[in-house]
């Protein structure tokens, strides 16, 4: 007689594309087939404890620790006699436990039942509607089957993968001013998701970090305004494009302010550092969440500390003051956006003094304190005198300071005209023996020497030149003396052409008695044909005529 293969691993079976062999005796291929299935069935369950994506997983649920969930599975057409058996094997077993069975006469509850599991309608033979309804905890994660018969015979499953959200709020609201806020979020079994978000009351979405099995986002600091409903969205691996979210209401106590007490500190570090050179500040080497420098300036009375640089790494701000300008974040081996802090300082003489790094984790404070001298010198030039001067501050941790010359030999004559200075005079002019370099040593109380050079040049010989008159004055002048006697002479020779050509130095006038000069009249020229002359006035025009202005060049030439 046949066998009806009824079980949970039909779906299997059916998936890998296995052939049903039927009766009792088995041919050899139908044995190497059972013994096949048997390998990867047995493979399947294991993997379904600790994977996702299993063949035949119509769905992946995600549900809120301790919230209603409903497990559907619904057949409309399926009419008369039908019983329901809900099945659920839990993480890390093998193992098929019976939640429930139900006919349209009774029910029954399996073993592995709780109180807060039935179906979500008694009522399913006519409805057809045979989901579960639960109030899961992270104990009920795994898979759960729906398998509908009728008569007997399977006519349905539906396979499930339920996986459990926790969220915690840390510290439990209401939360005391400045305190950290820690929302986190896990899933249960971890691999059902592909990621999970965190939505701020703003919309914004925050900063999160996977650690572990865990997600979570952290707010540093807080205060009244940052109190909201925050959302953690869950993507899991079968619907990637849709999100179960779960909503968490965070309030803020305005009358309580957080108190760190449990605050490490660090050894304090004595040093110092040349002016207009980059320096590290170290901080403490933990993975924090906020980083704060404090400073006291140098040799101050007013024992006050005040904020110079603050960095929160989970919401990306920074509050900078007016020493930020030389401060920054270190880069590698450093990293600011992952919580491994120090900064770089480019110190001028004023910002020597005492720092104070101090690191925020969670509710843990870590500090590391520096008293850092800053060592400047530099050279002034006079009339006289060369003059070096060392300056440096935070003069409680100095021992000594001098100047010496690369030649060892040589002594210098040293003053000090106030406290955190000393100078040294050159006389000029600067000689071979007195040019070099020029150091500045700044021994502090603990045996660190900083120093600063200083290089004094011998000065440039100056090059004598004599200065030849230049001719070109004269020539210039000359050259332009040739246009206009070339222009002069032109005129001349013109001139005496044409009054040879007229015959005017033997014509008279006989028909008119006024003038000798046959060019008064030009209009009896204008009316009279053409023959090849052209009319010009040349009676004498004065101091400007041309016969005296050459006259006066030939006598010049003369």
């Amino acid at each position: 007689m046949p066998v009806r293969d009824t079980s949970v691993t039909a779906g299997f079976r059916q998936s890998l594309g296995v052939s049903r062999c039927r009766g009792f005796l088995l041919s050899p291929k139908c044995v190497m087939e059972s013994a096949f299935l048997t390998f990867i069935l047995a493979s399947s369950l294991t993997v379904c404890s600790c994977q996702i994506g299993i063949t035949g997983l119509k769905d992946v649920v995600v549900a809120a620790e301790n919230m209603p969930t409903t497990l559907g599975c619904t057949d409309t057409t399926v009419k008369g006699d039908i019983s329901i058996n809900w099945m659920v094997k839990s993480l890390g077993t093998d193992e098929w436990k019976l939640l429930l069975t139900a006919t349209e006469r009774n029910n029954f509850s399996g073993a592995s039942s709780k109180a807060s599991m039935r179906l979500l309608d008694r009522n399913f033979k006519d409805s057809g509607v045979f989901s579960l309804f639960l109030v899961p905890t992270v104990e009920d994660s795994g898979l759960y089957t729906c398998l509908i018969k009728q008569r007997g015979r399977k006519l349905k499953e539906r396979m499930h993968l339920l996986a459990i959200l926790r969220v915690t709020i840390f510290p439990a609201p209401p939360l005391p001013h400045h305190s950290t806020l820690r929302l986190i979020a896990k899933v249960t079994p971890d691999d059902a998701v592909t990621k999970i978000t965190w939505t701020a009351p703003s919309g914004a979405l925050m900063k999160s970090e996977k650690k572990n099995t865990v997600v979570v986002a952290k707010l540093p600091q807080i205060r009244t305004r940052d109190r909201g409903t925050y959302v953690c969205s869950v993507y899991s691996q079968k619907n990637s494009s849709r999100a179960f979210a779960a909503q968490v209401e965070v309030t803020v106590d305005a009358d309580k302010v957080a108190k760190f007490t449990n605050v490490t500190h660090g050894s304090m570090i004595f040093t110092g550092a040349e002016a207009h050179k980059p320096y590290l500040l170290k901080c403490p080497e933990v993975n924090g969440d906020l980083v704060v420098l404090h400073r006291l300036p140098a040799d101050a009375k007013k024992k006050d500390m005040k904020v110079a640089y603050e960095y929160d790494r989970w919401r990306d701000s920074t509050l900078r003051t007016e020493q930020s300008k030389r401060l920054r974040l270190a880069g590698p081996p450093f990293d600011a956006k992952a919580g491994i802090f120090s900064f770089l300082l480019t110190p001028d003489l004023k910002d020597g003094g005492l720092y104070a790094c101090e690191v925020s984790l969670n509710d843990n404070i870590f500090s590391q304190w520096t008293t850092l001298s800053v060592l400047k010198a530099k050279t002034r030039y006079y009339t006289s005198k060369v003059e070096l001067l060392c300056l440096y501050s935070e003069l409680s941790q100095v021992h000594s300071a001098e100047w010496t010359h690369h030649n060892e030999s040589r002594r210098l004559e040293m003053s000090s005209s106030n406290p955190g200075s000393i100078s040294a005079v050159l006389p000029l002019p600067i000689t071979p023996d007195t040019a070099g370099n020029y150091t500045c040593s700044l021994q502090l109380k603990n045996g660190q020497v900083i120093r600063a050079v200083q290089t004094v040049s011998l000065p440039l010989k100056e090059s004598v030149s004599v200065t030849t008159p230049s001719p070109l004055p004269s020539l210039s002048a000359l050259l332009l003396l040739v246009p206009l006697v070339a222009a002069a002479v032109g005129v001349l020779l013109w001139r005496q052409k044409h009054i040879s050509d007229r015959g005017i130095e033997q014509s008279l006038s006989v028909h008119s008695g006024e003038a000798e000069n046959v060019y008064e009249n030009p209009a009896d020229i204008r009316q009279a044909p053409p023959q090849g002359s052209v009319y010009m006035d040349l009676k004498p025009r004065g101091e400007d005529d041309v016969y005296k202005e050459l006259e006066r060049y030939e006598q010049c030439q003369g």
